[in-house]
């Protein structure tokens, strides 16, 4: 969800990890869902892509419900 409204956007991950403040890495695992951002970066998150309160819930439901598997 988080990489289509990015794209909807057209921003690329190393400007989205620029206007985040944080490392593509970092971004990449956000994108990828892979990995909840920190609440400021999460803050942060909701104003650049414009997430409503139902898209954003959808996205921490299902980071928490369904974590990656951790190597």
């Amino acid at each position: 969800m988080i990489k289509e409204k990015r794209k909807s956007k057209n921003y690329t991950q190393e400007k989205m990890s620029e206007l985040l403040g944080i490392s593509l890495r970092q971004y990449v695992r956000i994108d990828n869902e892979e990995d909840l951002p920190r609440r400021d970066v999460l803050k942060n998150l909701i104003i650049v892509l414009d997430l409503t309160n139902e898209e954003i819930g959808e996205y921490i439901r299902k980071i928490t419900m369904n974590p990656p598997n951790k190597k």
